[in-house]
């Protein structure tokens, strides 16, 4: 019952009011935080790189034409798309642990749909379960917030970083089980390439419950006391009234940019390389393993972008992310396609380009909100970061079905340049280090 009084002058709950009071308290609940997110992306990374390495050969098999390849990633990005609004507008309301455990979960039963649909060979009940699907991505996304929220300004990049790299264990692992899945799923009578799927349904559903079991107390709703605490104590000290919260248009415009461009990238060529490859010989087993180096390069250089952008500044690695996307784009184009080796290799700079986009406009949307806003502002970032990748996974199965995977791969080099003339307007008369906006 003690933990449950209130200070009748805080009018917070007691246990709520040592973590305001002593920072002590924050940096153990921070770590704490850091370490459950670790373990529940360890999963959520298997149960998202089992579906991306056979969606769209399960698709391609079931509805018969290489223009539905991209299907299966434009639906559960779009899945993705709507789910993060709800995953944001949730955790905003009664924080991170319900949101992305919400995710998470529903994600699993996403993948348990898939599986039924290739049983019965619904074609319909896939586009259903693939939509679904989506929202274990987006609680894969969004988890790279909550490891922020207890951050102070100089460790922001570092902290998202930290969510981010531990999705590579289970990523990488994940792509590259996919023949053994597929034997165990033909030996008990479901199609090979939905075997993946039922690791991935096991996957999201462990992430979702660790974070539901452990994720206590909740370090948004800590964050967003601590900052409310601090406004009433400058209002106090000001004699002035309190302000609404400050938040910086420009940076969240901006940072959504980069992760839009990176990701719209990503997701394009990397959808299409695993049918571009099965059409010259290359069986699931090499598809895995490249499409698990890439995944890999995703996440694994996480602690040192997060680094990087923290000390650089944000323009430096900004600049970073399109050089390194316009060199993937023009390996994977010219790239022989017998060479298993410059395959990986192009996939392997599309996931390094597409981690220092996502880690520094990440920082950019942190430092421009303020916590009692800040995850329904990330949310609405990530729908349409989503609905970028979505965009990507449709778009690319009808570029290279009308034309070819290096014009797909040429496009993405191109593309990747925009990210120049943002970030330049963006800073242009700034000093260029890393600031906070609020």
């Amino acid at each position: 019952m003690a933990r449950k009084s209130k200070n009748t002058l805080t009018q917070q709950p007691l246990w709520l009011q040592d973590y305001i009071d002593l920072p002590e308290k924050q940096n153990q609940l921070y770590k704490k935080t850091l370490k459950i997110l670790i373990l529940s992306q360890i999963f959520g990374g298997a149960g998202l790189g089992a579906g991306i390495t056979v969606g769209a050969l399960l698709a391609q098999d079931m509805i018969g034409t290489e223009n539905a390849a991209g299907i299966p990633v434009a639906l559960f990005t779009f899945g993705s798309a709507v789910a993060a609004l709800l995953i944001g507008a949730s955790s905003q309301r009664f924080g991170r642990r319900a949101g992305l455990a919400g995710g998470f979960l529903i994600g699993g039963l996403g993948a348990i749909g898939v599986i039924i649909a290739a049983l019965i060979s619904s074609i319909a009940l896939l586009f259903v379960a693939l939509l679904i699907y989506g929202a274990g991505m987006a609680s894969n996304l969004q988890a790279r917030y909550a490891g922020t929220d207890l951050a102070n300004e100089k460790q922001r990049a570092t902290a998202a970083s930290m969510a981010l790299v531990s999705t590579t264990l289970g990523a990488v692992v994940g792509p590259n089980l996919v023949n053994t899945m597929g034997k165990f799923a033909d030996s008990i009578g479901v199609p090979t390439l939905a075997g993946p799927f039922i690791m991935s349904g096991a996957a999201f559903i462990i992430a979702g419950l660790i974070l539901l079991i452990f994720l206590r107390p909740d370090p948004l709703l800590v964050a967003t006391a601590i900052a409310n605490a601090e406004k009433k104590d400058d209002k106090v000290q000001s004699g002035g009234s309190l302000k609404n919260p400050t938040i910086n248009k420009k940076g969240i415009m901006v940072g959504s940019v980069i992760m839009i461009v990176a990701q719209l990238i990503m997701t394009a060529i990397m959808t299409m390389t695993p049918v571009h490859m099965g059409h010259y010989g290359h069986g699931l087993s090499e598809v895995g393993l490249v499409i698990g180096f890439h995944i890999a390069a995703m996440y694994l250089p996480s602690p040192l972008t997060g680094l990087l952008v923290d000390k650089f500044g944000r323009i430096t690695m900004a600049i970073a992310s399109g050089a390194t996307l316009l060199a993937a784009g023009l390996v994977a184009a010219f790239a022989p396609v017998d060479s298993l080796l410059l395959l990986i290799l192009a996939l392997v700079l599309l996931g390094v380009g597409w981690n220092f986009g996502l880690l520094t406009g990440t920082a950019l949307i942190i430092d421009s909100t303020h916590p009692s806003v800040r995850a329904k502002t990330q949310g609405t970032s990530d729908v349409l970061l989503a609905l970028s990748g979505a965009a990507g996974g449709a778009l690319s199965g009808m570029v290279v079905a009308h034309s070819s995977y290096t014009i797909l791969s040429i496009s993405g080099a191109v593309l990747s340049l925009l990210l120049i003339p943002v970030v330049g307007w963006y800073f242009k008369g700034n000093q260029v280090k890393n600031k906070s906006f609020i």
